[in-house]
């Protein structure tokens, strides 16, 4: 069955890139959703790409849930689906980039000509003045048909630096403002609100003062031209979301089960998108806490997202019977699905950057090592029961296992190689692999993986 398409939805949209990483431009997305949320506005949030960090700010931002957009990972179809929602439902929408607005493929670029989301540049400018003009330039002009908003220049020195930068423009219309750089723990919009450790932004979740940042952030930038664009500006920038042309329901391969899902601050890496496709599925969704809960609560499958279980080895040791809880799990025959950080916390053991080896809890055979550098990133697909999941890697740990390897994962447009990609590690009821996957990409597969309709 399918549903009749709807009409389109006007909405004002953004999305906010920069020339490389580091920019700023999550703190500017955070800051342009939390000032217009203070002022009434519905306000949804989009990332560009695979990421966990930042949509937990932006959801605090914006008091909305954050998903993701990806030509690739998601497909055209899906991507237009979530922007055509959005649109009938809010009042403004903003799609952060990733990395630099024109790298990778599909890019931020790619994205934004798409769907005509006009571009709002943020520039790093502390070091630089009249070459901001030509940054601007290249940034607008590099690609033709580019829908372009604006610049926003980021870390300024001086109110002086700020006139200097504006003047390198050669369309004034380009200049969005200034955010001051200030000295760290201040609170301006400017500094470093968002701090980061090694697999990206912190969680906001984490910080007790996760909102006063945010805060500040929007009180800097509503100094700014952009800052200062009421709501009826900001239709200069509405976007036409076309409905999509069919709606096919999510298969129920998953109806009358319960799905146990693993969320704390070890165990957090999590698209709003797969729970909505768990439930979707048919499947009753409960949350429970390795850190923190004695046992699993009851259930039919249980799903370990990653996350950071190298900052909490000694409590996930310690917490024995949660250990048991999930061992009495997979022998009962009941499906396990662990990725990255979830699959860690099943080995026996994991050795931290200074060489400490702590115990885990002990489920999968072998060892995960952390190290300094990245030890894989990109888009990733995995192929599983005649189903194929699209998804990213991202991690800074190595694993040494004996269990069975049952597939591996592969490159966008690339067959699976005996000797490449992430390996799917199974034993018994569980399934664990490096492979972040996005849920709504194969229902069959995730069918599949939890022991669902057709996926046994």
């Amino acid at each position: 069955m399918t549903l009749a398409p709807t009409a389109a939805a006007r909405c004002p949209a953004l999305l906010i890139a920069a020339p490389a990483s580091g920019q700023g431009k999550t703190t500017a997305t955070a800051a342009l959703a939390r000032l217009h949320a203070r002022r009434g506005l519905r306000v949804r949030v989009f990332k560009c790409g695979p990421d966990f960090l930042d949509p937990h700010w932006h959801q605090l931002a914006s008091g909305a849930a954050v998903h993701q957009l990806d030509l690739w990972m998601n497909g055209e179809a899906d991507c237009a689906q979530r922007l055509h929602a959005a649109a009938q439902a809010c009042d403004l929408i903003l799609i952060e980039g990733v990395m630099g607005l024109f790298d990778g493929t599909p890019s931020a670029a790619d994205l934004a000509r798409r769907f005509g989301v006009p571009v709002l540049a943020v520039a790093d400018a502390s070091a630089m003045a009249g070459t901001f003009g030509a940054l601007a330039f290249g940034l607008r002009h590099y690609r033709p048909g580019l829908p372009w908003a604006g610049i926003l220049a980021n870390r300024v020195g001086s109110e002086r630096h700020a006139d200097m930068l504006r003047e390198g423009l050669q369309d004034p219309s380009d200049w969005m403002g200034a955010l001051l750089r200030v000295a760290p723990g201040a609170a301006a919009a400017g500094a470093a609100l968002l701090p980061e450790r090694h697999l990206g932004l912190v969680a906001a979740h984490e910080l007790q003062d996760s909102l006063q940042r945010l805060d500040a952030a929007a009180d800097a930038l509503e100094a700014t031209p952009l800052g200062q664009m009421a709501a009826g500006d900001l239709q200069r920038w509405a976007v036409e979301f076309a409905a999509p042309a069919q709606t096919v329901p999510v298969p129920p391969l998953l109806a009358g089960r319960t799905v146990a899902v693993a969320r704390d601050a070890a165990f957090c890496f999590v698209y709003a998108a797969n729970l909505e496709c768990l439930e979707q599925m048919g499947a009753r969704v409960v949350f429970f806490s390795p850190l923190h809960d004695a046992a699993l609560p009851p259930c039919d499958a249980v799903w370990l997202p990653g996350g950071y279980p190298e900052l909490h080895t000694a409590q996930i040791a310690a917490n024995t019977g949660m250990q048991a809880s999930l061992r009495a799990h997979g022998a009962a025959g009941r499906p396990l699905w662990a990725e990255c950080g979830g699959m860690m916390a099943l080995f026996d053991s994991i050795t931290l950057v200074d060489g400490a080896v702590a115990p885990l809890w002990g489920l999968l055979p072998g060892r995960v090592a952390m190290q300094k550098r990245l030890a894989a990133l990109g888009p990733q697909q995995l192929t599983v029961a005649g189903h194929t999941l699209r998804g990213h890697t991202f991690h800074y740990s190595t694993s040494d296992s004996p269990a069975p390897v049952v597939a591996r994962t592969a490159r966008p447009g690339m067959a699976a190689a005996p000797d490449a990609g992430e390996a799917l590690y199974r034993r018994g009821s569980i399934h664990a692999s490096y492979f972040h996957a996005w849920f709504p990409s194969s229902p069959g597969a995730v069918a599949h993986l939890l022991g669902g309709e057709g996926g046994e």
